[in-house]
């Protein structure tokens, strides 16, 4: 056990846990001799990206979705949690944690319940502009909920303590350049990229657009980084084959890429993705232009998260099923106007917010009631 421990809950996708990752980053930076514990839910993508190692412990609770699935689904989910958050509650009991801090909705909230229940103080912050529905439950045991955006408050009801402190990148993306990234992914400095990718878990659609107009988009000069996800690597793989040679060297397709995206941003002079909560941050870091595909298959916060870097003129949105018909004329009208282009790169760089991930650890870090012992042990 530790006086100066804290918990990190993350889950669900990478949008909610490349945040954290951020985060704690921050906090490694700050106070490297804090006991950071991270807690996922037992099935959760978590599991394949957080690196077990630098944790002072590594657990997961049960957990299960209460919206959006059937009654049968949510009966069993109810249970997952109740048990879920019994074993936050040990959790919170064996290493009493000076706050919580949790991104994500259900995935995380037995952690949350379980922390609440034994006094520890929650910090939430919000990936997307619109909070899902666990987190908005959530956020009423929160001592202070943080956001991307000012625009998020208005989602949450009257008392809840809100901030908008902008959307934390790590390290591997803040230090990416483009000088590098082209020699990483052997580019053509003297030709356009393309860069596609689906989020965190891949994107059938933008995958089957993409194969659609390759070859029409190679043979405007084009280069095309493309990250497929795993789901559909072997079709990809299969497409890049039936190629020609010069084609092949032009589309650089990879199933996933980790500590390699912000090189992949770095290359990019126009990105084709989704528009989960990363686009708030890492599109606007790197001034990138960018066409977002909204998914279709869920609540709005991808629509959202699209609108608003559309009405500040840094992105075209474009719905999923206009996929087929639009994407290449669309493509092809941003990269051949320079002008519209720069217009773009200048708006999407107005939007950026540094130092969120700083911001938010210090943040933490307050609730927690361990800013002024880190300056006295700094002061040593």
């Amino acid at each position: 056990m530790s006086s100066e421990a804290l918990f990190i809950a993350a889950g669900g996708t990478g949008g909610g846990i490349y945040p954290a990752l951020s985060v704690v980053e921050a906090l490694r930076a700050r106070a490297p001799q804090l006991a950071l514990y991270f807690i996922g839910s037992k099935a959760g993508i978590e599991n394949a990206l957080v690196p077990r190692q630098g944790w002072a412990g590594f657990h997961s609770v049960q957990s299960g979705a209460l919206h959006g699935v059937g009654r049968l689904k949510q009966l069993g989910s109810s249970l997952k949690i109740a048990m879920g958050t019994w074993q936050a509650w040990r959790l919170a009991s064996r290493y009493r944690p000076r706050a919580l801090f949790l991104t994500g909705g259900w995935a995380t909230f037995p952690t949350a319940l379980g922390c609440w229940l034994r006094g520890v103080p929650i910090l939430v912050y919000v990936p997307d502009i619109e909070p899902a529905l666990g987190v908005r439950v959530i956020s009423r045991f929160a001592r202070l909920v943080l956001t991307p955006v000012p625009e998020s408050a208005a989602y949450f009801r009257r008392g809840v303590r809100v901030e908008a402190v902008g959307y934390p990148l790590r390290r591997a993306l803040l230090s990416a350049d483009r000088l590098t990234a082209q020699a990483r992914f052997q580019l053509d400095p003297e030709r356009q990229t393309l860069l596609v990718f689906g989020g965190s878990l891949g994107a059938r659609s933008l995958n089957n657009a993409l194969s659609a107009i390759l070859p029409e988009l190679l043979a405007d000069g084009l280069q095309v980084l493309h990250i497929s996800g795993q789901a559909d690597w072997e079709a990809v793989q299969a497409r890049r084959a039936a190629l020609d040679s010069a084609a092949q060297a032009r589309y650089h397709a990879f199933a996933y890429l980790h500590d390699e995206m912000g090189l992949a941003l770095a290359a990019a002079d126009l990105v084709v993705c989704r528009a989960g909560a990363s686009v708030l941050g890492e599109l606007t870091h790197f001034a990138l232009p960018s066409i977002l595909v909204p998914y279709p298959h869920a609540w709005r916060y991808q629509k959202v998260n699209a609108d608003w870097l559309v009405a500040r003129g840094a992105a075209l949105r474009l719905d999923d099923a206009h996929l087929m018909s639009h994407l290449l004329p669309t493509v092809r009208a941003l990269l051949s106007d320079p002008g519209r282009l720069e217009a773009m790169r200048q708006a999407a760089r107005r939007a950026a917010v540094p130092n969120a991930a700083q911001r938010i650890a210090e943040r933490l870090l307050e609730l927690a009631k361990l800013t002024q012992s880190l300056e006295r042990i700094s002061g040593e």
